[in-house]
């Protein structure tokens, strides 16, 4: 009876899940409740680290059948019942040459992929234009060195501001802007501690440390809002250190330059302008 009652809401739990996995290209760049895999792909560079994710779990999970199915075989084929007089074999030539060779097969088809990643990921084909991700505890500063040493502050909306619809811990007060199908390099550090620029949708994710400049890119393939945090104890605020990118088209993307840079110059005696052309504002910073 008891099992009964715990029955619909069971179902209930059931439908709940498959609604939000029907929906879950409205929200592709957020984390989803429930979610068990990867963000869906915003760019190649996502593409290809969820081709290779799948790949290697494909042949663990085959390893993995056949060590269980092998261990259940010899516990039905050799318990005390069934073979009383143990073997007293201790080699076996072939088993020993396949369990060395077949595990170093399997070890290359995982590292030849692997290693095509690292380097696509690592090498930054001609930038079309550079970002600086500096790191704070506990904001993160955005620097567009190609636009006079333009930055941008972005901080957390607390709770209590957020607005209807906002989302909790990744809402943030300023967008880091791009444009979309462009090749941007970015160049991660910190001023306090380790921190870590991690943008699960667009395949991003680098350590930001003090005294080093260290280098990525990535490419947005669409408009749209893209999420990410800080995935690196940084200290109390650790979990309120959001990303929000923006990817727009690129005639906003002049726009809301321009009009940055005109809003820093009007009064360079104030670190902190408004500077809002694609429906985000910009706390533009004249260095």
């Amino acid at each position: 009876m008891q099992l009964l009652r715990r029955l619909p809401a069971a179902l209930t739990l059931l439908l709940a899940a498959a609604i939000m996995l029907a929906g879950a290209d409205a929200l592709a760049n957020v984390p989803k409740p429930w979610e068990m895999g990867m963000q869906p792909a915003a760019n190649e560079l996502k593409a290809r680290i969820i081709d290779l994710h799948n790949l290697v779990l494909i042949i663990i999970t085959l390893i993995t059948i056949f060590v269980g199915a092998l261990l259940v075989w010899v516990m039905v084929r050799y318990n005390a019942t069934r073979n009383p007089v143990p073997s007293t074999t201790s080699h076996n030539t072939t088993i020993e040459v396949l369990w060395t060779v077949i595990p170093v097969l399997i070890l290359v088809v995982i590292a030849i992929p692997s290693f095509r990643l690292v380097y696509y990921l690592d090498h930054t084909p001609d930038p079309d234009m550079t970002i600086k991700v500096t790191a704070h505890q506990w904001y993160w500063e955005y620097g567009y060195p190609e636009a006079g040493e333009l930055a941008i502050e972005s901080r957390m909306i607390r709770d209590e501001d957020l607005k209807p619809g906002q989302l909790r811990l990744l809402e943030v007060d300023n967008q880091l802007v791009v444009p979309v199908g462009k090749k941007i390099r970015i160049l991660t550090n910190s001023v306090d501690v380790i921190h870590s620029f991690f943008i699960p949708s667009l395949g991003v994710q680098r350590y930001a440390i003090p005294g080093r400049t260290i280098e990525t890119w990535m490419t947005v393939d669409k408009p749209g809002v893209y999420y990410g945090q800080c995935n690196q104890i940084c200290g109390v605020d650790h979990s309120r250190m959001p990303i929000a990118v923006k990817a727009v088209t690129q005639d906003e993307y002049k726009a809301w330059l321009g009009q940055a840079k005109k809003a820093a110059l009007t009064d360079p005696s104030q670190r902190r302008v408004l500077a809002d052309a694609t429906g985000s504002t910009g706390q533009a910073i004249q260095r």
